[in-house]
């Protein structure tokens, strides 16, 4: 079936947090290379990334510490330099080819205004949020395909991760992309899951000309 709308993963999918991660490590007054470390090891055995903030400090708070790091005048923040390079030319390129082009994750209100302001060629911006809903809860992605205007199986959902994007996208009727960058694109593995999806790329640089192919244009 022919493809008529394409939403994105944000964090590693679009937007490199490595910086941002880094920051954190900093906050918690634990080594970079330390903080990352433990990170990878809680991904690897398949927990939630958050769990790495406990590891340094039992009963972390991770909406009160990003309060008082606004407050202290440390907000989490990204930009333009954060993007992936190819990030805002395949997004233009999409939509130039008449696809409803979105962007939906699980990101907090602050990202989600930020990324309001980079002025990215897309037609939703939408954040669990900003939705009241989060990924891998099946409601999300009836809201990215209530969004998208179209069916389910029209709708490609672009993400780094297997857990949170991949496989509950698929579940809910959706096909998808699997981008292979960032912490969960090299650290987690499910052969079923991989090979169910309708494209693997390493650069979003391909997905054009493949949804293209795909689409028969």
């Amino acid at each position: 079936m022919r493809l008529e709308a394409v939403f994105f993963d944000v964090g590693e999918t679009l937007v490199d947090e490595t910086r941002e991660y880094g920051t954190w490590a900093d906050w918690l007054g634990v080594p970079r290379h330390t903080f990352s470390a433990v990170f990878g090891a809680v991904i690897a055995r398949g927990g939630d990334y958050r769990e790495t903030f406990q590891h340094f400090q039992p009963g972390f708070d991770l909406h009160a510490e990003r309060e008082r790091r606004a407050r202290e005048g440390h907000a989490e923040t990204f930009g333009e330099e954060n993007l992936y390079p190819d990030a805002r030319p395949c997004l233009a390129e999409l939509r130039e080819m008449g696809l409803r082009v979105g962007l939906a994750g699980n990101q907090t209100s602050r990202a989600e205004g930020i990324l309001r302001t980079l002025g990215l060629p897309v037609d939703v911006i939408g954040t669990s949020d900003g939705w009241g809903v989060e990924k891998p809860a099946p409601a999300f992605f009836e809201r990215v395909v209530a969004e998208a205007g179209c069916p389910a199986e029209s709708v490609l959902y672009v993400g780094d991760r297997l857990d949170n994007d991949i496989r509950p996208a698929q579940r809910a009727g959706l096909r998808t992309a699997l981008v292979r960058r960032g912490p969960w694109g090299h650290v987690l593995r499910d052969e079923a899951v991989t090979r169910a999806c309708l494209f693997h790329v390493d650069s979003l640089d391909e997905l054009p000309a493949l949804v293209r192919k795909h689409n028969g244009d």
